[in-house]
């Protein structure tokens, strides 16, 4: 329990240092959003979801050798959650990035 608190702190800090950057990407994010107010829904789900689901895969595989590390060096089954919730983590963010850009390009 200790090193899924230890996890959450750590990434609590990483977001204080880089909070004027995640807020100016919030506030695109909500322009975009007012834009496409009308169209949001004409998005092909299916095909938002399966460039989400690879790049999550590929942020997967990649991950280790980013880190400089291995599968192997995953001895503990929370390396196992943290790099399943880093790989989801980085899917889901692009499917909410592309949901306004395809709702824009489908429109």
């Amino acid at each position: 329990m200790y090193e899924i608190w230890l996890v959450l702190n750590i990434v609590y800090e990483m977001a204080l240092g880089m909070w004027p950057a995640l807020l100016i990407l919030l506030l695109i994010w909500l322009v975009l959003l007012m834009l496409n107010r009308k169209g949001l829904w004409v998005v092909p789900f299916g095909y938002l979801l399966t460039i989400a689901a690879g790049v999550a895969v590929v942020t997967g595989l990649a991950v280790p050798a980013l880190t400089v590390s291995s599968f192997g060096n995953f001895g503990y089954w929370v390396d196992w959650a943290n790099w399943l919730a880093l790989s989801a983590g980085v899917g889901v963010t692009v499917a909410v990035w592309l949901w306004p850009l395809m709702a824009r390009r489908y429109r």
